[in-house]
């Protein structure tokens, strides 16, 4: 199987990047797209060529890390999985693949398809945890929490953080990851002390961070690969007008 990658490379977020074309015969229809990529930087290696920077670490579609646009959609063609769980069957013999790092001011770029994701993490320490000290695991039921309440709370939880949210939306929003977090603490009693607090905070990182703002166009939902919905936006904004009427 042959396929003709146009690759973003870059050296540094300061540099001036661009798209270098790599022809790679070879390929089986089994591969991994991540394969793909490790089989063509063996060639580059072997060319005494600079291998293309690229992330990785589950490889199971768990981690988040693999994120890079793909012939113009976050993790490729497919609605709702990640870069890892893309197979090269999903390309025809012969066709050309365009592979770009996500495109976001708020995540600038490292090397080639690397960008810095730094500032999730700056949005969860602005509350996506709870300070109580909880001691060992309680019994199970000395919390009862509902079915429903349960369910919707680990659903948010499944947010991997991999930015596929961010990439695709028009507006670079975070809404969805942002909620997404908010919502899986501020839905269980062990986070219903700091819930008001919480949401305000964490939308005010957001928003510091020069993410942009969400317009629904539902952009989101269709690429995150843990199917998260996007009424849980809905959901961390109505929770922050009622922390600032408040007046938390």
């Amino acid at each position: 199987m042959k396929i003709v990658f146009k690759i973003w490379r870059q050296v540094n977020s300061k540099s001036q990047g661009g798209f270098e074309t790599y022809e790679v015969d070879g390929l089986t229809e089994d591969m991994s797209f991540l394969e793909a990529l490790d089989y063509l930087n063996e060639r580059l290696v072997q060319r005494n060529e600079k291998v293309i920077a690229y992330e990785y670490d589950c490889r199971e579609g768990i981690c988040g890390q693999c994120g890079v646009f793909i012939n113009g959609r976050a993790h490729g063609p497919h609605d709702n999985i990640t870069t890892c769980q893309l197979h090269m069957r999903s390309f025809k013999d012969g066709e050309t693949v365009v592979v770009e790092p996500w495109r976001a001011a708020a995540f600038p770029v490292i090397k080639d398809l690397v960008v810095d994701r730094s500032a999730f993490d700056r949005i969860i320490e602005q509350g996506g945890y709870i300070s109580a000290r909880t001691g060992t695991a309680a019994e199970a039921n000395a919390i009862l929490v509902g079915k429903e309440v349960v369910d919707r709370a680990m659903d948010a939880a499944a947010c991997i953080g991999c930015g596929a949210c961010v990439a695709t939306c028009k507006n670079a929003s975070a809404a969805l990851f942002t909620a997404a977090k908010i919502n899986h603490l501020n839905s269980l009693p062990q986070g219903k002390p700091e819930a008001s607090n919480r949401v305000l905070e964490m939308t005010r990182q957001m928003e510091l961070e020069g993410f942009g703002s969400c317009t629904f166009t539902g952009a989101c939902e269709v690429e995150c690969p843990e199917e998260i919905p996007m009424i849980n936006i809905a959901e961390m904004n109505a929770r922050r007008v009622k922390a600032k009427w408040l007046g938390k």
